[in-house]
């Protein structure tokens, strides 16, 4: 998981269709229809469902980008202990 990358989604003028249809081609082992930084599809993928929970947090909470981030991975840090 990089930062850099799911902040740079976030702050695309990829709208979040565009983004749901990147994680649905990327689970369906299909190249998606816009560059997203990541070593694989695993990697990828994990950027596209980070920057869709980051928007969405943002709209629901009007959290600034950063502390959306900071939420997200704590939110993926206490899943993995």
């Amino acid at each position: 998981m990089n930062i850099a990358a799911i902040r740079s989604l976030v702050e695309s003028d990829v709208t979040d269709d565009e983004l749901r249809a990147a994680e649905e081609d990327l689970l369906e082992e299909r190249p998606p229809r816009f560059d997203i930084v990541g070593d694989d599809d695993g990697e990828r993928l994990t950027h596209v469902m980070a920057a869709l929970w980051v928007r969405a947090h943002q709209r629901e909470s009007g959290a600034e980008i950063m502390s959306a981030i900071r939420d997200y991975t704590k939110k993926v840090r206490s899943s993995i202990s």
